[in-house]
């Protein structure tokens, strides 16, 4: 037997498990790409427009640090620049997802053991993970570099192997930091804490010089993708650090795999208190994930911060563009351009928490398949008392972090505290409903709770794209954003409020009756 043995047939079963998964997220990925040369031609319709927006970029060091620099004024520069950073932290978050959930996770749950029991390689599970890693980045390789030929071959083809190049970066890593730790939690937060930290040092340099030349952009592989320069003179000799990275990560991985039992770790676990400090089932609740809705909150906090600078500045980035204009008005409202872009930000960072809150309410589905949930539950805690826990996290962590942010756009707008406060807020009867849908999964129909994720993706993908693309409005009305206020600078309307919070309450109380008659781990 060799140490690969039965890769094959793992690698088949991690692409069935993922069969949700992995078709949403590449799906998404894709149309954010896709669809985005045809809203910049609306937009910016003519070379003098074009150069016009490059002239802004150069000389606004913050939406550099949000978006990156641009290299060129065609379309398929200008769709680098605008989508290649998020599409590249989409590609990343996958990886690490996929790497770290048929590697540690299996560990943690006890599966691993048993399928190494029989003629299973040493090497056979990490390699399978990877090349389910590998497989979707494959995927969105293609679509992207099939999708935007039209734009130029070579950057299409270009930037498709530059975010799958991204998402192996970062698979490996997760299979590194996977082999180092005892838990899958800990693994999955140290692998986004590098993305974070990537997207960090990135936005610093970017923001420093306007040409992608700074050593911290050099320093982030998210700061490679935008230097592969695709459509834009590309720069393959990038794509050779991407392959060192990835090679070297990978080879640390199946060095230390070959080291350690299963089950075992390099960093183990600190052992706990000799007397237990959590009396109930909401204090384990947060003890399990305090360390993401810290995660989140730093995030939300620094993204309001600097959304809220660069409302000062967007008039000067709009200029005399109709088309911009309008599509911050469908997202914001039409109060005036300021106001509207606000707003528009305000429902953006809505949107993100929505992936904060179906992630958390998850948690309970990771519980109970994991096997950790029937301990907890055979003492003397109800499943209701332990649900309720740690959708407590989960729906009162989405109100704090939209706190935040909202303190961010005051901070970084200098003053109107109380009118930004309102605009994050106003946000939270959608992100709530959007929690709800997982509660109702996973209450009512547990193997379908991840489909929970494909949810929150269309739903930010409408936002995201949709009133760019002009999309009628009872297309952006499937989204429960779409029916929110628009604020600051437009009417409260308490109808449309009501309306999502009562949903909301029914299919928390549909999941949780389901919950509650179904058995566990079933």
């Amino acid at each position: 037997m060799t140490q690969l043995t039965a890769t094959g047939t793992l690698l088949r079963f991690a692409l069935r498990r993922d069969r949700v998964m992995i078709p949403a997220w590449v799906a998404v990925t894709a149309a954010m790409v896709l669809t985005m040369p045809s809203t910049l031609r609306g937009v910016y319709a003519t070379p003098a427009d074009r150069a016009d927006l490059l002239r802004q970029v150069a000389a606004n060091s913050s939406f550099r640090a949000l978006i990156g620099p641009v290299f060129d004024d065609s379309l398929g520069a200008l769709t680098a620049w605008r989508v290649g950073v998020y599409a590249g932290l989409l590609a990343a978050a996958a990886g690490l997802l996929v790497v770290v959930r048929h590697t540690r996770d299996e560990e943690e749950s006890g599966r691993q053991e048993l399928i190494a029991s029989g003629a299973v390689g040493r090497r056979a599970a990490l390699t399978a993970a990877l090349l389910a890693a590998a497989v979707p980045n494959a995927a969105l390789a293609v679509l992207v570099t099939a999708g935007l030929a039209g734009q130029g071959a070579s950057g299409a083809l270009a930037l498709g192997l530059g975010l799958a190049a991204v998402g192996m970066l970062f698979a490996t890593a997760a299979a590194v930091l996977a082999q180092l730790t005892e838990s899958a939690r800990l693994a999955r937060g140290l692998t986004a804490a590098l993305l974070g930290l990537a997207f960090a040092l990135r936005a610093a340099g970017d923001a420093a010089t306007d040409d992608g030349s700074s050593p911290l952009t050099w320093l982030s592989p998210l700061g490679w993708l935008a230097n592969l320069r695709a459509f834009a003179g590309e720069r393959w000799w990038v794509l050779g650090l991407f392959a060192a990275a990835i090679a070297a990560q990978g080879a640390v991985a199946y060095a230390l795999a070959g080291r350690r039992d299963v089950g075992m770790s390099f960093l183990p676990t600190r052992p706990g208190p000799a007397t237990g400090r959590l009396g109930t089932a909401g204090a384990l609740a947060w003890r399990l994930q305090r360390g993401a809705v810290l995660g989140w909150s730093v995030g939300f906090l620094a993204a309001g911060v600097v959304y809220g600078g660069l409302a000062d500045g967007v008039a000067d980035l709009v200029g005399d563009n109709e088309r911009t204009r309008e599509i911050f008005e469908r997202m914001g409202g039409q109060s005036g351009l300021e106001d509207a872009f606000l707003a528009s930000m305000a429902g953006m960072l809505g949107l993100v928490a929505a992936l904060y809150i179906v992630s958390s309410v998850l948690r309970l589905h990771a519980e109970e398949t994991s096997g950790r949930a029937e301990p907890v539950l055979a003492n003397a805690v109800g499943r209701l008392p332990w649900a309720a826990g740690h959708l407590a996290v989960a729906f009162g962590g989405a109100a704090w972090i939209m706190l935040l942010a909202g303190l961010g756009l005051a901070a970084g707008h200098g003053g109107r505290t109380g009118p930004l406060l309102a605009a994050c807020l106003v946000q939270l009867p959608a992100v709530w409903l959007i929690g709800a849908v997982a509660v109702l999964l996973h209450g009512l129909a547990p193997r379908l709770s991840p489909a929970a994720w494909a949810v929150a993706g269309a739903v930010l993908l409408l936002g995201w794209i949709g009133p760019a693309l002009n999309l009628p409005r009872r297309v952006l009305d499937l989204s429960p954003f779409g029916h929110l206020p628009k604020l600051p600078g437009g009417e409260m309307a308490w109808g449309p409020v009501a309306v999502l919070l009562g949903l909301t309450a029914l299919l928390l109380a549909a999941g949780l009756a389901g919950l509650g008659r179904r058995d566990v781990g079933v």
